[in-house]
């Protein structure tokens, strides 16, 4: 069974879900999980994990990039372009100073209230899914972090705000277009998006999505092996002894001083609020642990200064 990650450049139209039920025809395995769902209208990176991979999707760095439009002058029900006209109204007149300083309350830690088409439980169902029935709904705020919004053009004869953003797991850009027009006073939605980066895959990685009635996209992309995705965490490399204890999920007797650093450590300011970095039941630095063989044996955390306990074992006996 494949073991590891694709990372695909999803086209518009389709759902994450769609990708992922096309990757398990082409692998011809059941296991097959998405890592960040994007909507049908959104292009770009989706991880793919395969096989047992998909244990190791809730330890991938949690913050994504994207770049997009925000049209001004337009507000609809679901805060793009997709939803229904709820008005229209004239932009003022910006230069691309003015609309730096309607960016910047955007940057940071903030509080951003989910669309009404979203995804977010509200009193035990889904927020689409009311919206749909014609329900409004009150959505509570919560807390994302804006680490990077950054204006790429601004073309006022058309309302059109070009931007990148690197963001907090958890951030809808639908959101963040929807607020950047009620500051300004003219209302927008998010024009189009691409996803740049998620999970900490990169947009060069991405390979066309298969397609059995294309004969260039009918052979299974290459798939990466797992420890590309894991560089942000520190490692433990087991010797045989270790490795037989690993295997029987017994806990291993270690010092921290025995990993290796992190490959490609999160900036500082994103350890903090990134998910990956702990285990989120015992709140402990969480690492990967390696086998004689150099390959992922599976996941773990610090249970104190000398132990690590198994988070997720693979190949394990018993």
């Amino acid at each position: 069974m494949p073991f590891g990650f694709v990372v695909i450049d999803k086209p518009a139209g389709l759902t994450s879900h769609d990708c992922v039920s096309r990757m398990r025809r082409v692998f011809g395995i059941k296991r097959v999980g998405h890592g960040g769902t994007l909507d049908p209208a959104v292009t770009g990176v989706l991880p793919i994990a395969l096989g047992h991979a998909t244990r190791l999707l809730p330890y991938l760095p949690g913050a994504k990039s994207y770049r997009g439009s925000i049209q001004l002058g337009q507000r609809t029900s679901s805060d793009d372009q997709q939803g229904d006209l709820i008005s229209k109204q004239a932009w003022p007149e910006l230069n691309t100073a003015e609309i730096e300083a309607y960016l910047e309350p955007f940057r940071g830690r903030i509080q951003q209230r989910p669309p009404q088409v979203s995804a977010v439980h509200v009193q035990g169902e889904r927020a689409h899914a009311r919206a749909r029935r014609g329900e409004t709904m009150e959505i509570p705020a919560r807390t994302i972090t804006i680490d990077r919004l950054q204006l790429l053009s601004w073309n006022q004869q058309l309302g059109q705000i070009d931007f990148n953003v690197h963001c907090s797991s958890g951030t809808y850009i639908r959101s963040l277009a929807r607020d950047i027009g009620e500051l300004i006073g003219c209302g927008a939605c998010l024009g189009w998006l691409k996803r740049t980066q998620a999970l900490g895959f990169h947009e060069q990685q991405a390979v066309p999505l298969p397609d059995r009635d294309n004969p260039a996209l009918t052979t299974p992309p290459a798939v990466l092996a797992p420890l590309t995705a894991l560089a942000h965490l520190p490692r433990l490399q087991l010797n045989e002894e270790e490795q037989e204890s690993w295997s029987c999920g017994r806990r291993i007797t270690a010092h921290q001083d025995q990993c290796q650093p992190a490959p490609k450590p999160l900036a500082s300011d994103q350890q903090e609020s990134d998910p990956s970095q702990t285990d989120p039941s015992e709140n402990k630095p969480m690492l990967v642990v390696i086998d004689c063989r150099g390959e992922v044996a599976g996941m773990a955390y610090w249970e104190d200064n000398a132990t690590v306990k198994p988070k997720v074992v693979f190949n394990a006996r018993g």
